[in-house]
């Protein structure tokens, strides 16, 4: 049986309940916006398509990233 959750599904098929942004800016309200699923994976969006698709990383992935960033390793990304 194939995972009903995928990476880039549908946002909505996420549910509307949930979605927080852990990292609002000032940039217009354009965020990127977190849901935690039932089985530990985390579902990203961007707040300004919130029906667009969902970037869905198991909650290990969210932890290397996330761990990363934390040491520098993305700054590349911004710089």
């Amino acid at each position: 049986m194939t995972d009903p959750v995928y990476s880039g599904m549908p946002a909505t098929e996420l549910g509307t309940e949930g979605w927080q942004k852990p990292w609002s800016g000032t940039n217009g309200g354009t965020c990127i916006e977190a849901k935690r699923l039932p089985d530990g994976r985390v579902a990203l969006r961007q707040s300004a398509d919130p029906t667009g698709p969902a970037l869905v990383y198991s909650r290990s992935e969210v932890i290397s990233f996330l761990e990363a960033a934390k040491a520098g390793e993305a700054d590349f990304l911004v710089a």
